[in-house]
């Protein structure tokens, strides 16, 4: 089997800075097409130009929790490489939540945002795979692969919503796995600690002590680089994984084989 995904042609949600930025350059720089999708048209646009970057790379900004934009989303990527072999999930939201507020609405926001976009799009994106299957008799025709979080099993009380959200993630990424894999698609989720996202820089600028309570309680003693996250979807993009499908992948430097309850887990 083989690591290389050259060749292939990956929506990459989330494109416009941070993890879902460094997935997709990281899949350019190894040969994929690559559609960066975000709702951040001024973030697009000052990575990649008023001009397209090359034949390899298009952008997209759009509002994702409308269904509308899913669909031109998934048009434009077929108008520009004629084909989808990968969706990579990675737009998501970390925000604090009030466990005891009635009145905040942070589950139903990120249910919104880091579950429903994604299974929509894995919906269509699906339905486009299985279509291009059709004259291919063997072999994965496609993945998709979601972004999760190991807050998914942690109960940090400031983070009730993402805590769900990340589970429920990793359910439609069992549910998905199960329901497509007759048509050869297969569906998996990283679950990652804390990695230099966009959000986790911007928490470390406002909390200086923040970075060595996170090394404290991650074994191997660091914050994760988004390019390290980036190389682990590879893996999961690619002919190497292709009896892979359903799982959560963990990747968080040993942080959940020791993880106390009041340490957050962004």
């Amino acid at each position: 089997m083989s690591l290389s995904i050259s060749g292939k042609t990956a929506i990459i949600t989330g494109g416009a800075n941070g993890i879902g930025l460094a997935i997709g350059r990281h899949f350019a720089d190894k040969g994929a097409n690559v559609m960066f999708a975000d709702i951040d048209e001024e973030g697009l646009n000052e990575q990649f130009g008023e001009q397209q970057d090359g034949d390899s790379i298009r952008y997209f900004a759009g509002d994702l929790r409308e269904k509308l934009t899913l669909a031109n989303l998934l048009s434009a990527t077929i108008d520009a490489f004629d084909k989808v072999d990968v969706l990579v999930n990675a737009s998501r939201q970390v925000v604090t939540s009030d466990s005891l507020n009635p009145d905040d609405d942070a589950v139903e926001m990120l249910l919104e945002q880091n579950l429903m976009t994604g299974l929509r799009l894995s919906q269509l994106v699906a339905k486009r795979m299985i279509k291009q299957s059709e004259d291919q008799d063997e072999g994965c025709v496609g993945s998709i692969i979601n972004l999760s979080s190991i807050a998914a099993g942690r109960t940090h009380p400031d983070l009730l919503a993402y805590s769900i959200s990340s589970a429920a993630v990793d359910q439609m990424t069992r549910s998905l796995a199960v329901t497509l894999a007759p048509h050869r698609i297969r569906v998996n989720a990283l679950a990652f600690g804390s990695v230099m996202s966009a959000s986790l820089r911007a928490a470390l600028k406002e909390n200086r002590g923040y970075r060595a309570e996170i090394e404290q309680h991650t074994p191997l003693g660091r914050i994760a680089s988004p390019n390290e996250l980036a190389e682990a979807v590879q893996f999961l993009a690619s002919d190497s994984a292709a009896f892979m499908t359903g799982q959560i992948m963990t990747m968080d430097g040993g942080r959940s084989l020791v993880d106390p309850v009041a340490a957050p887990a962004h």
